[in-house]
């Protein structure tokens, strides 16, 4: 389905490219994940997929969100989950990606929003008293840095990639035995790159999981020791997504 603003176009590589994707179909899974093994997604050069996934997620995908963003809008947006394919009639880039994204949402769910800022507990990430201890790559080296992987003990990505997932690592429940694994539950603690230090970073840590002890203490300990980083819990202004209204069930693909 293409609604007017199929007619907007997008120049890329001197070439217009639409604004929607050519072939795009989102229905209700047929079997629900639940939150540890939902909102799997996929991004190629010429299409997106998503399994499990719920209109929150998605929302965060298209505006370039973290979830602690993602404000109002009904219950069952961060619960009902959808399966996406979606394939574009030309290469995708980040931006053109979202804007796709956002004209979907908008198509198929009649998804209303608007932007707020609003006070915020969050945590900031700084540099310890005594200075960072780490430098960004080289410009030679930036470019394979960027596509790098990032997960908790080895991280490419700048410090604001970096305080993001320090988010979602936070949310970890206490561990009762550190030998398996436990996996992230509730909502990300808002955590905003407050360092000043710029560039792209490519960094390794060593985590000792204690049992009886919260992800919080593990990582300042991480921060400060290993970093010359750490975090300040305290009240900011932050960007929000207010979500006025959607319809549960999307249209007719």
């Amino acid at each position: 389905m293409r609604a007017a603003i199929a007619f907007i176009w997008l120049a890329l590589s001197g070439t217009l490219f639409s604004q929607v994707f050519d072939v795009a179909s989102i229905k209700p899974s047929l079997r629900q994940a639940g939150r540890d093994a939902n909102n799997q997604i996929s991004i190629s050069p010429s299409g997106f997929t998503g399994r499990n996934t719920t209109l929150k997620r998605l929302i965060v995908q298209a505006y370039g969100l973290q979830p602690y963003q993602v404000a109002g809008g009904p219950n069952w947006l961060d619960g009902a989950e959808y399966d996406v394919d979606a394939k574009a009639d030309g290469p995708l880039t980040k931006e053109r990606l979202a804007a796709m994204l956002r004209t979907l949402l908008a198509e198929r769910f009649h998804l209303a929003v608007h932007h707020d800022v609003r006070e915020l507990r969050v945590y900031e990430l700084t540099a310890d008293k005594g200075g960072p201890k780490i430098h960004p790559v080289q410009d030679s080296d930036a470019a394979a840095a960027k596509s790098g992987t990032a997960g908790p003990r080895h991280f490419r990505g700048d410090l604001q990639q970096f305080a993001n997932l320090l988010s979602i690592q936070l949310s970890i429940p206490v561990m009762d035995d550190p030998g398996r694994p436990s996996i992230a539950s509730g909502p990300p603690v808002p955590v905003i790159d407050k360092t000043g230090l710029q560039g792209i970073f490519d960094l390794n840590v060593e985590i000792r999981l204690e049992a009886g002890v919260d992800m919080y203490t593990l990582w300042q300990r991480v921060l400060q020791e290993q970093l010359g980083l750490r975090l300040e819990s305290r009240k900011d202004k932050v960007d929000v997504l207010v979500v006025d209204g959607a319809e549960r069930v999307p249209t007719a693909n």
